[in-house]
């Protein structure tokens, strides 16, 4: 491979299988960038390079490819919201970590719905910004239940009262959207009011600092077609509603290998602060075998930048904090020890004891903004029209086989 990222024009047509003069044809029918080499000479992306020559596979022998197909890093479907490339994050060709530092999270959610963030007045204009005394007297009935388990009560009482969430055109679907989020974050934020919904958090978490909660909001609204999303995606392709959408997502990232790991880095502080040494804490966790949590992404060989600009906001804004300093320490002695960088998990967390914010606030956090990638994709899954409805491979006992 020439320079990592590019192939030659020999090294492209080999790797496919194809004459140089094939290749050029790709090229002109978009289906392989190519950019000035050396000289005359022209580089062609090896990214491009590789998913033509997964989707060339998969056209020939479906059996055989579908065998991996839904694990980890291949591409199973099209979506036009989220692009991780070269240790980066994208909505819609914007890099998420400029937008969490300049842009609203409700003009971040207008642009993955509806590919424009100029649209937040038609889409926020009309939601409600307070509870209804149906979904007020639920969310009393269940203040014992964590953040998360409160939203997936609270949402099918807010959904009976929403006829118009029946309506499945993208306009709509994004009002709908708008709708439920005013909803989970005056559940979150305990009904205090705001211009936005990180506002609203701010007052009923009493966090201190709206914009910090904002740019988090923004870099956890996607992130391709993690299981949350997947899952959302499945109850879209069955036109179940926007509601029940968010309901799947937020099924899944309940789930310890999702949302869950949370709780997972919250232990793993907790065992530092106990043990004293960073150092010490890491070692005997990776004597047992139990790994660290909140450290290394296989889809951010280099770091997630998520959680290096979590990290980097807290520094910036909460500079004498004892919890960011402590965070600092551990995140140093993980890089030393195992070469890995802090995630988006380790950074919710972190900023949830920085602020103090009460329990469950990390993760329902994480919900509310994924809740914006949640719905993008339902708009990109009911336009398809399609039912996701694989097939599975039978391995059980035969009928008829014992005679």
């Amino acid at each position: 491979m020439s320079e990592g990222r590019y192939l030659s024009a020999r090294e492209a047509a080999e790797e496919l299988g194809v004459s140089v003069r094939t290749l050029y044809a790709y090229v002109s029918r978009g289906l392989v960038r190519s950019e000035p080499g050396e000289g005359r000479k022209k580089r062609y992306r090896a990214e491009d390079v590789r998913a033509l020559k997964r989707r060339r596979e998969v056209r020939r022998d479906p059996a055989r490819a579908v065998e991996g197909i839904l694990g980890w890093g291949v591409p199973v479907m099209e979506s036009g919201i989220a692009r991780i490339s070269e240790g980066r994050l994208y909505y819609r060709g914007r890099d998420a970590v400029e937008l969490s530092r300049r842009a609203t999270f409700e003009e971040v959610a207008a642009l993955i719905w509806l590919g424009d963030e100029g649209r937040v007045s038609e889409v926020f204009g009309g939601a409600p910004s307070g509870l209804s005394s149906r979904l007020r007297a639920a969310r009393e009935q269940v203040g014992h239940l964590t953040p998360l388990e409160v939203f997936q009560v609270i949402l099918p009482v807010a959904a009976s009262e929403d006829l118009a969430a029946y309506d499945l055109r993208p306009e709509a679907v994004a009002r709908t959207g708008a709708r439920i989020l005013r909803t989970m974050a005056a559940v979150a934020g305990e009904e205090c009011g705001g211009d936005g919904m990180a506002e609203t958090l701010r007052r009923g978490w009493d966090a201190g600092d709206g914009r910090l909660l904002e740019a988090v909001l923004i870099l956890c609204a996607d992130h391709e077609l993690a299981v949350s999303t997947f899952a959302a995606r499945c109850a879209a392709s069955a036109e179940a509603t926007p509601y029940a959408v968010v309901l799947a997502g937020l099924a899944a990232l309940q789930g310890r290998k999702h949302g869950g790991a949370l709780d997972l880095v919250e232990v793993f502080l907790k065992e530092v602060e106990d043990a004293g040494d960073a150092r010490d804490a890491i070692v005997r966790r990776l004597r047992r075998g139990d790994g660290v949590p909140g450290f290394g992404h296989v889809l951010y060989p280099a770091g997630d930048p998520r959680g290096a600009e979590i990290m980097r906001i807290l520094r910036e804004r909460l500079p004498g904090s004892g919890a960011v300093a402590f965070a600092e320490e551990v995140a140093e002695a993980v890089l030393e020890i195992m070469g890995e960088r802090p995630t988006l998990d380790f950074g919710l967390v972190v900023l949830a004891r920085a602020l103090e914010l009460p329990p469950g606030a990390a993760v329902a956090l994480f919900a509310v903004g994924r809740t914006v990638g949640w719905v993008g994709h339902a708009i990109e899954q009911y336009a398809s029209g399609g039912l996701i409805r694989p097939r599975a491979r039978y391995i059980g006992e035969v009928p008829g086989a014992d005679g």
